[in-house]
């Protein structure tokens, strides 16, 4: 009994135990999940740098009071109607259409009864733009993905989020979060509503603008901080900061010099953003280098009656008076891949100005072709922000890499009206993804896109724009009364865009991905516009008559060359030969030949999309390249260059844009050879057509015409074929032939010679063809004495060194012609597959495994 007893306390201890260390262990356990089990984070959302430099009040449009008395002899308004678009609501969009509100803040003479009235905006009754309105209007659903990347600080449309039937009236005054969108009307008219109302009815998008007035001045200094001209907390450089306040001098239009009325003006420093640098800074702007004759400052008066500079423009970098001028196709191309972006860091603060022309000898008589009201194309592209605090880092630091921006534009001559010179006018066409800064996709001015202190790249970039004068392009055509503007169906194309950007088809989301981008999308309207002026003349017969009738006619000479240009423009754009089916359908919808009643403009994001169209994925690349095409045609180029101008800030560098491993250079040069070694082996990737396997046939005649009377004379050539064994001696032929061939060509063809597409000179060209050609033929001696010892003593022998010389001679030829890759290969292959099996090659060869060339 007693030991029943002993073995039951034990028992009971155990249990006791055991119970306990199971309530230790669920407790630990249950710490162990409170601590360590995986619980969804709350989100944590990014301030944009739109809404961080809002909270300055010289940002926001009600800081400036709506006044019609500014003196217009000093103040100029930035257009002809100046105004802030105002989003309708939802209840005042009953029924659908596309327009907008607009409060207007200057209009011309006849209507300063308007000046701080909100009115009706809208577009005029016509067919062409009504068909734009319909193929750009969408219904706007944010994705999951719009609503994270906003989340992020990245501006989107969120006031259309929901709504139906969006425009592209509706998408630009919704496109910020705020009503602040200032922009500019060069022609409306003013009609009654239905209401008896006055509404304004325009024809063209209006162009976002930075300011209602602006004026020619000289800056002087700043003025001494105090009390009256307080200076901002924060600046670049040392503490204390300098007064935002400056003394200016204006033009005097009667002396031509900068000796008119003095006064003060305020420059506002920007706050820091999301970026570790200033998006702008007044400081010793007085010193700048780039304003050596003189700005234009743009901005309003505020309630005090001082005038607040909201951008600036260099008068200098505009004049119709170049630094330098290069005459000639072989200097301007020169100027183009390498000179351009030459010494950018060192040329900081600094801007030039270059024009190129290929078509006269003289520099008076280049000058001389830039006339009041020619218009030209402008091509934009900014570089990046080095230095201690620049932007490149992560992967594209890693890849040498800096991508810059691209975008298309228009240029026009006109009379200054302070000094009377001529200076250009640029609007730019901005494709433009959505980004922090709102930035928003459309028609802005020079200075409200570059010049602007909040969101403009001026002051923090480098930028290179080409002004580019063809009149092929930019001169409209009149076949019997049937009109036809390129430049005009251009810019519509560029519109569609543009709209489509700013709602990101509806998604509410425009993002970048190699194959849908601001350069490839802006590429894209430049091929539809030339697909749609293609497809009206070849479906007119009227047209063709006219051409046919005047064949010497300087009107049919000029669309000869926009027939020229075109073939080389869409080589470029379509390098493979393939083109990419979005495009295509695009341009059949657009231009009135697709199936579609109503064209959806899809977006294509795949890889094999974006190589296609691979030339046009880097901005740097797009710009060079359709500079080069336009020289090459007889395009006259003026080159307008600043980098970081305006105020000064130590801590940022500017940095040319590049092609992939574009930041690697040869030594002592300004030479990347990366991007021209991949440009030369993707472009020879492109498909053959009919044409070039023609070339491929004629080339196999000529030189079986040449070769085989000299091999047989010599007897190195012996008719040997044996149909004994044939699966085994065509297996072992063609691996003997097609591989090495490949790597031949692609090494001495590809890889050193330019293609085509690069647009090298005649003389420079056949250079590097003798050099590669000799090199060539000395490398198969090399090589039977090294690594292909089989080939001891074929290659050494005479009739062989002359037979590949030939050889190589007829593919250079070839790749000249045609730039491909596959039909130099066929060419080398087919030659040699018939030498190996037809003619002896096999027994010259003591190896059955390779190849003799």
């Amino acid at each position: 009994m007693q030991g029943k007893e002993s073995e039951i306390k034990p028992r009971g201890k155990v249990r006791k135990l055991r119970f306990w260390s199971f309530l230790l262990l669920l407790i630990i356990s249950a710490i162990a999940i409170f601590l360590f089990y995986p619980r969804p984070q709350q989100a944590v959302k990014r301030e944009s740098n739109y809404a961080i430099h809002r909270r300055q009040e010289f940002n926001q449009p009600e800081f400036y009071p709506i006044s019609n008395n500014e003196n217009l002899k000093l103040y100029r308004p930035v257009g002809e109607w100046v105004g802030k678009l105002i989003l309708p609501t939802f209840e005042q969009m009953q029924p659908s259409g596309d327009w907008s509100w607009l409060l207007i803040q200057h209009a011309p003479t006849q209507a300063q009864n308007l000046i701080g009235q909100v009115v009706r905006l809208e577009w005029k009754n016509k067919p062409e733009l009504n068909s734009y309105v319909k193929s750009t209007t969408r219904d706007v659903r944010f994705t999951r993905g719009t609503i994270k990347s906003q989340n992020k600080g990245i501006v989107h449309p969120n006031r259309l989020d929901g709504r139906l039937h969006v425009g592209p009236l509706q998408s630009l005054a919704g496109a910020k979060p705020n009503d602040d969108m200032i922009v500019t009307l060069d022609r409306a008219d003013v009609v009654a509503g239905s209401d008896g109302k006055p509404v304004l009815q325009i024809d063209e998008e209006p162009t976002q603008a930075t300011g209602r007035f602006y004026a020619l001045v000289k800056i002087l200094k700043p003025e001494v901080a105090s009390s009256t001209y307080p200076a901002p907390k924060f600046c670049p450089g040392t503490r204390p900061c300098p007064s935002e306040y400056f003394r200016i001098r204006h033009y005097n239009p009667a002396s031509g010099n900068f000796d008119g009325p003095e006064g003060t003006v305020r420059i506002p420093q920007q706050i820091l953003d999301s970026r570790a640098f200033f998006s702008s800074t007044g400081r010793q702007i007085e010193a700048s280098p780039a304003g050596k004759e003189g700005w234009y400052i743009y901005g309003a008066r505020d309630a005090k009656g001082i005038f607040v500079t909201q951008a600036v423009a260099p008068r200098s970098l505009f004049k119709v008076e170049p630094d330098r001028v290069l005459l000639g196709t072989s200097p301007g191309l020169k100027y183009i891949k390498v000179d351009n972006w030459r010494n950018t860091e060192q040329n900081k603060g600094k801007i030039e100005t270059v024009l190129l022309d290929p078509t006269v000898a003289q520099r008076l008589v280049a000058l001389s072709n830039w006339k009041p009201g020619d218009k030209a194309i402008v091509m934009h592209l900014f570089g990046g922000i080095g230095g201690k605090q620049g932007e490149i880092s992560g992967l594209m630091r890693l890849a040498n890499t800096v991508p810059g921006h691209f975008a298309f534009g228009v240029a026009e001559v006109v009379r200054d009206p302070f000094t009377q010179d001529l200076r250009f006018d640029i609007k730019y066409h901005q494709v433009y993804a959505h980004s922090p800064d709102a930035m928003i996709s459309g028609t802005h001015r020079w200075a409200d896109y570059m010049g602007n202190f909040q969101w403009g790249w001026a002051a923090t970039r480098p930028v290179s724009d080409i002004v580019v004068k063809f009149e092929p392009v930019t001169q409209d055509y009149n076949f019997d009364g049937i009109k036809l503007s390129p430049l005009q169906e251009f810019t519509r194309q560029l519109q569609i865009m543009m709209a489509r950007y700013r709602v990101g088809d509806g998604t509410g989301s425009a993002t970048v991905s190699p194959a849908t981008s601001c350069v490839q999308d802006a590429n894209q309207a430049l091929y539809i516009t030339l697909k749609v002026i293609e497809q009206r003349v070849t479906s007119n017969p009227a047209i063709q008559k006219w051409l046919n009738a005047h064949p010497n006619d300087a009107q049919t000479l000029r669309f000869q060359q926009l027939v020229s240009l075109g073939s080389s423009l869409e080589r470029q754009l379509s390098p493979l030969g393939i083109v990419r089916a979005d495009w295509e359908s695009n341009a059949s919808a657009l231009s009135g030949i697709g199936n579609e009643e109503e064209p959806t403009l899809s977006q294509k994001r795949s890889i094999w999309a974006a190589l296609t169209s691979w030339r046009t994925m880097l901005p740097r690349q797009a710009h060079d390249e359709l500079a080069s095409i336009f020289l090459s045609q007889n395009a006259k180029l003026w080159f307008l260059r600043s980098n970081q101008i305006g105020g000064w800030q130590q801590d940022i560098m500017p940095e040319e844009a590049t092609a992939v491993l574009g930041k690697l250079k040869l030594p002592f040069t300004n030479v990347a050879p990366f991007p021209i070694l991949f440009n030369r082996v993707f472009g020879s990737f492109v498909i053959p057509d009919q044409r070039d396997w023609l070339i491929v046939a004629v080339t196999l005649l000529i030189y079986s015409a040449i070769a085989l009377p000299l091999g047989l004379y010599s007897g190195f050539l012996r008719f040997n074929f044996s149909h004994i064994n044939l699966p085994n001696q065509l297996f072992t032929g063609f691996r003997s032939a097609i591989i090495p061939a490949f790597v031949e060509e692609l090494v001495f063809r590809v890889l050193m010679l330019p293609h085509p597409i690069e647009l090298v000179n005649s003389v420079t060209w056949s250079l590097w063809a003798a050099f590669c050609l000799l090199l060539f033929v000395l490398y198969h001696p090399f090589n039977a004495k090294t690594f292909y010892k089989a080939g001891m003593p074929t290659f050494f022998q005479p009739v062989f060194l002359a037979l590949t010389a030939l050889l190589g001679l007829a593919c250079t030829i070839a790749y000249g012609l045609t730039g491909c890759l596959w039909t130099i290969s066929s060419i080398h292959c087919i030659i040699l597959l018939v030498w190996l099996l037809g003619f002896g090659g096999m027994r010259h060869l003591r190896s059955h495994h390779t190849h003799p060339a």
